[in-house]
Parts: C-alpha cells; structure tokens; sequence
C-alpha cells in the first residue's frame, strides 16, 4: 500500500492555491451578504488600531493624519493614564460598568433561560406565538422611546407610580434625584428590553435537542421537571457559556445609548450611574481633550480583552464544551 494512500482527499473546489477564489465563485452570494459586514469591521476597528497612539501623545488637531501623530506628535507617555488614574471618577465609573454589566448578565441570562425553558413547555402553539411577539416587541422599541415611559411611570408630579403612592396614602419620591434605586430601574429595564430576544437564541438550542431523549426519560417514568433539570438545562449549558463569555468580553463596554437615554446629563444620578462609555463622552464634549479620552478607551479595551481570554480559560479548564477557542 503506497503512503498516503488512505488520507482523505480534498475536494477539488478548495485545493490549490486557487481554492479560495473558486470557494468565493461557488458561494458568492453567501460572501456578498458577509461583505458589508466585513468592510464595516475593517474601516471601523482595524483601520482605528493606530490611533490608539493617541493615548500616549498630547493630542493636537493640527496633526490629521496617521503619519503626522506617528512623526510629529508630542509624547507624553503615561500621563493620560496617570489623569484618570488619579482622578476621584476612576474607581466610581469603573465600578459602575463592571457591576451593572454583571447585573445585565446575570439576571438577563437567567431570564432568558427561564422564558425559553417555559415556552418550550406550553402546547399551545397560538399562544407560545403570541408570547414571543409580545416578548420581542421591546427590542424594536428605541432607548430614547423608552425613556418617554420612564418619566411617565416617575415623574414626581404626574407619574403613575407617584399617583399609585398618593392614592394609598403615601408620599411622592422625587425618582429623578434618588440614585440609590437607578440600578435596580436599569437592570429591569434592560430585562425588559432584551430577554425576549435572547430567548428566542436559546429556545432554538432547545429546539434542536433530540426528541429522542425525551421518550426515552418519558418511559423512564421521567416527568416534564425531571427531563427539564437532567435534559433541556445540562444539554443549553454550551450556548448558556458560550453566551455569557460573547457578554464578559464587554463587560467594560456600557450601553451607552442606554444609560445616556435614560439619565443623560443629571449629574444627581452619577454616583450609580455613571459608567465609563458616558464619561468618555462628557470628557470628549466638556474638555476636548481626545488624548485623555483615548487612554480612557484603551484601558477599557484591555481590561476587555483580558476577560474574554481569562473566562475563556476558565470555561475550557472546567467546561471545555462551552469555550471558544
């Protein structure tokens, strides 16, 4: 038997050194739907890496292109970093982000998992129907739509909450000054807003489970709560991980269209509130100085890129189904 004789051979479409270009003749729809994506990545984020030496200069607007912040920009080193370092805002908006993020994750992925599991129990497949339109409508709606609905249940004058207070006896709170509740409203607001849609994910990982293994746990003697906790939950593991690494990656990264949406510029909310994408961006609009604001930037994408890599190890140490690479 000659050597290598029993490898598998290649199709003929992907080898050689054309075979990339006859894999892009033979799908070229599927690659032109993933060209916009693709251009948007490139000009967006790899063409941006050179300027994060912004945050080691002192920026200057004269200087506008690459070339001119790499030859005549002004160095500073770490002084950027030692600003807001430095500052009394690092350490509040730094625990802002990282504890509200936690608190998106944690309660919108067990929301998520709790709405999938039930939907995939009811039999009734015009109201499971209804449900998941009604669950998916808040994702269409926009931030600033929502923040209208927001003054309207907490207005201090004619909110409904304040009226329901008033009506059994109680005092009107003045929501809009408290921040001490602001993480709650966020946290359920975010629920609201995008459980529907991360069910939908998670309910199509149930969908695809073998129905095999169902009969087989029913002529066991297996009820709907036994197969849900030994089935459905051990089997949506690998997408719950999976899941949750694509969220710890951002972790340092708000919403900021969210919390900007929301509490805008009412500084009486910042203690609770304020997150580090909404400071950048009133740094950015009050003083102008961009370098400040890309170091500000670049510690976030680090501290962002050590947790995807830190939980990724973690989950391939302990769960090696649920990592990424």
């Amino acid at each position: 038997m000659t050597k290598g004789k029993n490898k598998a051979k290649l199709p003929r479409d992907i080898r050689g050194r054309g075979g990339f270009l006859r894999d892009v003749a033979m799908n070229k729809f599927s690659y032109l739907i993933a060209l916009p994506a693709m251009i948007y990545v490139f000009l967006f984020n790899y063409l941006a890496y050179p300027y994060m030496l912004i945050a080691f200069q002192r920026y200057s607007y004269r200087n506008n292109s690459i070339f001119d912040i790499i030859f005549h920009g002004k160095w500073v080193g770490f002084d950027n970093f030692k600003f807001f370092f430095s500052s009394q805002n690092a350490f509040r908006v730094t625990w802002n982000t990282i504890y509200l993020n936690l608190m998106f994750i944690v309660t919108g992925t067990v929301m998520a998992v709790l709405l999938a599991i039930l939907l995939n129990e009811l039999r009734c497949k015009w109201f499971v129907k209804l449900t998941q339109s009604v669950m998916l409508f808040p994702s269409y709606i926009s931030w600033i739509m929502v923040s209208y609905i927001l003054i309207s249940l907490f207005s201090t004058q004619y909110g409904i909450v304040n009226a329901v207070l008033k009506a059994f006896g109680g005092q009107p709170v003045n929501w809009y000054t408290d921040s001490t509740v602001w993480p709650g409203i966020l946290i359920i607001m975010k629920i609201w807003k995008g459980a529907g849609m991360s069910a939908i994910i998670f309910l199509a990982s149930i969908a695809g489970i073998d129905s095999s293994l169902y009969e087989a746990a029913a002529i066991d003697g297996a009820g709907r709560l036994q197969m849900m906790r030994r089935i459905t939950i051990p089997l949506l593991m690998p997408t719950i991980v999976i899941m949750t690494l694509l969220s710890l990656g951002k972790i340092m990264y708000g919403d900021f269209g969210m919390i900007y949406a929301l509490v805008g510029d009412n500084g009486t909310l910042y203690k609770t509130t304020d997150i580090i994408d909404t400071y950048i961006f009133r740094s950015m609009r009050q003083i102008g100085d961009m370098s400040q604001s890309t170091a500000i930037g670049l510690f976030q994408s680090g501290i962002g890129f050590a947790m995807v890599y830190g939980s990724n190890w973690l989950a391939r140490k302990f769960y090696p189904d649920g990592a990424l690479y």
